[in-house]
């Protein structure tokens, strides 16, 4: 499906304004491609619209709230160098080059066609798995999605070696491996009880994310626990699950089960690097989308590694992929660019937005009006999917 590792200028303008909501950048404790500084330069180079930062061990919130400042801080630069104004904001004819303008409209990049960068909190161990205090912690600094265990869910630790046949192993088998030859293994971060329920703590930090309107995120569980963690999630009044690479060797969901997620009202997540570093079939990606239906499908990359393609670049590619396997243009841009502005929500720092919309963005529990509830909505061209 993909036969140029080059983006075509054709997939580069359908991409345009997308979120990329699955990156792996620097610093991390593994070495990448790419900085989120660099990256987000990159992004406003190609025209996306901004990317999430994924960690597997750190919360990545205050990460992306220094960089929103940063890029804003350029932002307002470059007005005013545009503007012939000197540095200190002054200007020959009265007006204003800090931001300020005559429409209302604000010209430091706090807008929706600057980039913006957006933190995430993963619950492996490091942050001590299922913890509701370091849920309320991220919410409140800014983070909007909420990934489950990944690199230690039960799941992830029982099937973290099985791979097909010259497949690209994931770079964090290396630093498992490491971790433990030194002795810090930790205990596996479970989500279910021995009878297949949501422990006390799932739910708990469930309820957080509802409250807080994050976005779940199933991370490396196993299909059953994908479905029952996302059933726990709409219940707690969760609005959006996503099923993280459910083609995925680690996931490996069935066509059954990622029907099932569908009908519970979870978006289904396609990685660009699963089919790339040959983890599974192109063709058979192409399949489950369209039996699932393209409206529950959100596209993003998991792109960082540094043998892997430019992270700016993957979702131009996947537009590529998906051309060739003759999806029509409608579908890739619901897929790429509608559902995952959808999962990426209201950029808190549009001025021109509704004040509750704003608010709703700061203070916790609050839910923006005309929001549909949980699990609910009509996917279809021009609305993206509930789907996962």
């Amino acid at each position: 499906m993909l036969s140029s590792t080059t983006p075509s200028e054709w997939a580069r303008q359908l991409v345009s304004g997308a979120y990329d909501l699955h990156v792996h950048v620097a610093p991390d404790v593994m070495r990448r491609r790419v900085t989120d500084l660099q990256l987000a330069r990159r992004c406003q180079d190609v025209g996306l619209a901004g990317f999430v930062l994924k960690s597997h061990y750190v919360s990545t919130a205050e990460r992306a709230a220094v960089l929103n400042e940063v890029l804003a801080e350029g932002a307002r630069a470059h007005r005013r160098r545009a503007d012939g104004a000197p540095e200190d904001g002054a200007r020959p004819d009265g007006a204003r080059a800090d931001g300020a303008r005559a429409d209302g409209a604000r010209a430091d990049g706090a807008r929706a066609d600057g980039v913006r960068v957006i933190g995430a909190l993963t619950l492996n161990a490091s942050v001590g798995g299922m913890n509701p205090l370091a849920v309320e912690i991220a919410a409140r600094e800014g983070a909007r999605i909420l990934w489950m265990p990944t690199l230690d869910a039960l799941n992830h630790r029982v099937t973290h070696g099985d791979l097909p046949a010259g497949a690209t192993p994931p770079m964090w088998l290396a630093l498992q491996a490491d971790l433990d030859a030194q002795g810090i293994t930790v205990d596996p971060v479970p989500v279910l009880d021995a009878a297949g329920r949501p422990l006390p703590a799932t739910r708990e930090v469930l309820s957080l994310a509802a409250r807080h309107q994050l976005v779940v995120a199933t991370g490396h569980l196993s299909a059953f626990e994908t479905r029952a963690v996302a059933d726990a999630a709409f219940e707690a009044g969760v609005r959006h699950v996503i099923a993280t690479h459910p083609e995925f060797p680690q996931q490996n969901l069935s066509r059954a089960d990622q029907l099932a997620l569908v009908r519970q009202g979870a978006f289904l997540e396609r990685c660009f690097t699963t089919p790339f570093t040959g983890k599974y079939d192109w063709a058979r990606m192409a399949d489950n989308i369209r039996a699932t239906g393209p409206e529950h499908t959100v596209v993003t990359t998991d792109l960082g590694q540094p043998h892997n393609p430019p992270v700016e670049d993957g979702l131009a590619l996947m537009a590529d992929a998906l051309h060739a396997a003759r999806f029509p243009d409608q579908e890739i841009t619901t897929m790429i660019v509608s559902n995952s502005r959808l999962l990426a929500g209201p950029d808190p720092r549009r001025e021109d937005l509704p004040p509750e919309v704003r608010l709703s963005q700061h203070q916790p529990g609050q839910q923006p009006p005309g929001q549909d509830q949980p699990g609910q909505g009509q996917p279809g061209a021009g609305q993206p999917g509930r789907a996962s």
